[in-house]
């Protein structure tokens, strides 16, 4: 935004390949439905859904939808406060990726809207973190990530 150039993703896909990382990627179902509204919202009755008693009526929203200006905001805040109790870290550079270390086991968590990579070197660790997401959220795990944003991810594992 600034024109300032910003390389902290690209590197740590570079170090996570050198370092033959696992990188496995998720994905959040309806991850703006997950958040909670701060103030009233109200909306008019969509077309098709009014009934003629209600006609004048508005619907006052218990949950997020998509399109309402507020959701991806809220969604990011539930996100980062519910990792956080998993032991993640934010980074202060880049505010979507995550990171936590137990001894010699790395983890990495990048957050992209509602697609989530999962990058660290202990299958057993990695596996607790995608079944802890699973309790927290309505995820779809979709394996070794092989496309990422449009860029495709091509891992030789004899090199």
């Amino acid at each position: 935004m600034d024109g300032n150039v910003q390389t902290y993703k690209g590197r740590l896909v570079a170090k996570a390949a050198f370092h033959d990382y696992e990188i496995w990627q998720m994905d959040v179902k309806t991850s703006f439905l997950n958040g909670k509204l701060e103030e009233d919202v109200y909306m008019t009755q969509q077309e098709g859904f009014v009934t003629p008693k209600n006609a004048g009526k508005v619907c006052k929203l218990q949950r997020f939808i998509y399109g309402l200006k507020q959701a991806s905001r809220s969604w990011s805040i539930h996100f980062n406060d519910t990792i956080k109790e998993f032991g993640f870290i934010r980074n202060e550079d880049e505010p979507c990726v995550y990171k936590k270390f137990s001894g010699s086991i790395v983890s990495f968590l990048i957050l992209y809207v509602d697609d989530i990579l999962i990058i660290g070197n202990d299958i057993p660790t990695l596996q607790s973190i995608t079944t802890w997401l699973n309790g927290c959220f309505s995820m779809k795990d979709l394996g070794e990530a092989a496309y990422i944003l449009g860029v495709k991810i091509y891992r030789d594992r004899s090199r």
